[in-house]
């Protein structure tokens, strides 16, 4: 269950504009120059999520990605099984095609409480609080200060 990075984009990107005032559009390339990934394949991950309805897609002058309101209380797992598939928590640890009770790795017994640990916790938290966090400068998404990710004037 690492995640790829397209989903790691994916999350930051996504905590990024829930942080930013409800309904203002952001550029992909000021959300990519902020969070220091390539612009052309953050707007690739970008338009992904927005076929997928979390995100509105403005063209023009001013347009840009919004998240969409309702999207503030989606589940970081939620997020996950769009970027990574819906079957992301089924992999096997060591990467083998079949593993399960009866085709068990080596690592499987071990792994399956911690994994389901894992999902609980990715089950329980929800964009919003993630993008409160980092807005309270508790937390950081990248390696930039906070101050850095605040909107610009």
């Amino acid at each position: 269950m690492i995640l790829s990075r397209t989903s790691q984009y994916a999350v930051q990107a996504m905590i990024y504009m829930a942080a930013q005032p409800p309904g203002t559009p952001v550029l992909n390339r000021d959300v990519a120059l902020r969070l220091n990934v390539p612009a052309p394949y953050l707007a690739k991950i970008l338009q992904g999520l927005g076929k997928n309805g979390l995100l509105y897609s403005f063209r023009g002058r001013l347009g840009g990605f919004c998240l969409r309101e309702e999207t503030a209380q989606m589940s970081l797992m939620q997020l996950l099984q769009l970027t990574e598939g819906a079957d992301f928590t089924q992999s096997c640890l060591l990467g083998l095609k079949r593993c399960g009770e009866d085709t068990a790795c080596p690592v499987h017994n071990s792994w399956l409480p911690i994994k389901e640990q894992v999902i609980e916790m990715l089950t329980n938290m929800k964009l919003g609080d993630l993008a409160a966090a980092v807005q309270s400068g508790r937390y950081r998404l990248t390696d930039l200060p906070t101050q850095a990710l605040l909107p610009a004037p």
